[in-house]
């Protein structure tokens, strides 16, 4: 029996947190669902095919494990996207106790619904005070994102400005 994950998340944009996490993530499973995901209480930067593309492109610039697989879901359940793939688990990065506080009742909620369980991930402590929104911020305001995120991302991002 294969054990399959996803990590879903906005990814918007992905950072080197997020690729920290999938990297890790993609050792422990035999295959690793990437999906972006559609959250309504943000306003995106970036389209979702986009977000697909680039998370792709750092995928393999990074040189990470052939088992990892990047798409998307807009329609249904998180959980809907598992029981389709096969995937038992979710895996979710978390910075503080905030995400904590956050992430923990819908990982209730995901395993009553499904039998999905969630794995938390502590990030690598360089990377654990960036987030996306923090990204998109530094670089709506012409700062360098390049210490946060790949490079395809801080090439993508000086490009639109």
């Amino acid at each position: 029996m294969s054990r399959i994950a996803v990590v879903p998340g906005s990814f918007d944009p992905v950072t080197l947190g997020h690729l920290d996490v999938i990297e890790r993530a993609a050792g422990l499973f035999d295959e690793l669902h990437v999906l972006v995901v559609h959250n309504p209480g943000k306003t995106a930067l970036l389209p979702i095919a986009q977000r697909v593309s680039l998370i792709q492109e750092a995928i393999v610039e990074a040189g990470m494990p052939g088992n990892i697989t990047v798409t998307s879901w807009s329609v249904g359940l998180l959980v809907d996207y598992c029981t389709d793939v096969g995937a038992s688990v979710l895996v979710k990065g978390i910075r503080s106790q905030v995400d904590v506080a956050y992430e923990t009742p819908m990982a209730i909620v995901n395993r009553n619904l499904a039998g999905v369980e969630t794995i938390f991930m502590l990030p690598d402590p360089a990377h654990a005070h960036v987030s996306s929104s923090l990204v998109r911020q530094v670089a709506s305001l012409g700062g360098d994102v390049s210490p946060y995120v790949p490079r395809a991302v801080s090439a993508f991002l000086q490009s639109a400005d």
